[in-house]
């Protein structure tokens, strides 16, 4: 068996579900989202998990020691540079420029087969690189709140790992979706803060990714009023806003 199709209520979960059905590692196979899932009316009725197919990648074969290819001139090793928007990482094991492309590659083929055409730039950071997304008719790609981004960001990062011997975070992003998203949600974060301070009462919100999390905690950490923690299982996970 090389190719398996799972369920789960998040993408990572289906994905988890076939590698334990295929007893193989992340780096191993392919990744295709066949179905985005969806909470559904009241979060109950017609909600749908998440579908996956996940694919054996072929095992390489053996490369002769009379055909391994030399090291890259340099004008060959400036042109992989340029295409990832920069100089790599100094790494010990594999280039990092080749997980960027193959990176970039992946989000490129995906958006093809929505009907979009993309560019990519690479957006240097100390945190975590980006990968910035441009073109018409992103909104598909975005999604509701950011969903569908956020799950290609999770699959592009499956990537590139797998082209690395060093461990790489990428962060994607379309029409700065994420700057406007994170100013949405400060001001979230300040309205509900004034609610409880006037209420009194606490205020749990929606369920939100551990990025989205992070945003409003950081918001209200130096409050003189108001305390912030999470709580729930992933995917509910909320932030709870309370008085100190």
């Amino acid at each position: 068996m090389n190719k398996v199709v799972a369920t789960g209520k998040t993408i990572e979960e289906a994905v988890k579900r076939g590698l334990a059905q295929l007893a193989a590692e992340k780096d191993k196979v392919t990744v295709t989202v066949l179905e985005q899932p969806s909470k559904g009316f009241l979060g109950l009725i017609g909600a749908k998990n998440a579908k996956v197919e996940l694919t054996l990648l072929p095992e390489p074969a053996p490369v002769p020691a009379a055909s391994a290819p030399s090291l890259p001139q340099q004008n060959e090793t400036e042109t992989r540079q340029e295409a990832i928007g920069g100089a790599p990482r100094q790494d010990s094991g594999k280039p990092v420029e080749e997980a960027y492309q193959e990176a970039i590659r992946f989000i490129v083929d995906v958006a093809r087969s929505m009907g979009l055409h993309v560019e990519v730039e690479v957006i240097r950071a100390k945190d975590a690189d980006t990968l910035q997304i441009s073109g018409p008719d992103l909104g598909l790609l975005i999604g509701r709140r950011g969903q569908t981004l956020d799950a290609l960001q999770y699959l592009v990062n499956i990537v590139a790992n797998r082209y690395s011997d060093s461990f790489i975070r990428l962060v994607l992003d379309a029409e700065n979706f994420r700057e406007r998203r994170k100013k949405t949600l400060e001001d979230l974060a300040d309205r509900l803060a004034g609610r409880v301070v006037r209420t009194r009462k606490e205020v749990v919100l929606e369920p939100m990714s551990s990025q989205e999390r992070k945003i409003i905690h950081s918001r209200l950490q130096d409050h003189r009023q108001v305390n912030t923690h999470s709580k729930g299982e992933e995917p509910n996970r909320r932030v709870v806003i309370t008085l100190k």
